[in-house]
């Protein structure tokens, strides 16, 4: 069974996409084409599951387009995004900052749906040798809820994101 934190990175490299910075998800299964503007390069570094209810049980609900009712499971969890930038040597600092800028305000002002920022930190750009490139490092770390769909015999027939209050 699948964990549902395979479509995580992708959720969040298209929603940056979205607000105009430029965000692919590490290790593609397709080599990936050298580019002349920073991008950001979404990782999942850490993923920490807490149980949600007795037995992770959420209730059930009704589903209009099978005409069933499915039950809920599920767990609040905290993962921790890297999100390294990385631009060539030509731009110089000067284009890593502004995607770092645009990174934050993309962040901070709203965040992937089903997930709500907590924290956000970067380090220090520095010359990255082996990949030829400027580097720095940023971490974000979000909550959101991981559920799954259990059909009438029990067994889970779909897992996925969903949000969390914000507060």
């Amino acid at each position: 069974m699948s964990a549902g934190l395979e479509s995580v990175r992708r959720a969040m490299a298209d929603y940056l996409n979205e607000k105009g910075v430029r965000a692919i998800t590490a290790w593609p299964a397709a080599p990936r084409q050298e580019r002349e503007e920073p991008v950001v390069v979404v990782s999942l570094r850490g993923c920490r599951a807490g149980a949600a209810s007795f037995q992770n049980y959420l209730g059930d609900r009704f589903d209009q387009e099978t005409g069933r009712w499915e039950e809920r499971y599920g767990k609040k969890a905290e993962l921790t995004f890297g999100l390294d930038i990385y631009a060539p040597e030509k731009g110089g600092g000067e284009a890593v900052q502004e995607t770092f800028d645009a990174l934050a305000g993309a962040l901070l002002l709203g965040g992937p749906q089903g997930m709500d920022l907590r924290e956000f930190s970067c380090g220090q750009t520095l010359w990255d040798g082996e990949r030829r490139r400027l580097k720095r490092p940023v971490e974000a770390v979000c909550t959101a809820w991981l559920c799954a769909v259990a059909d009438q015999g029990g067994g889970f027939i779909d897992f996925n994101l969903r949000g969390v209050v914000k507060q």
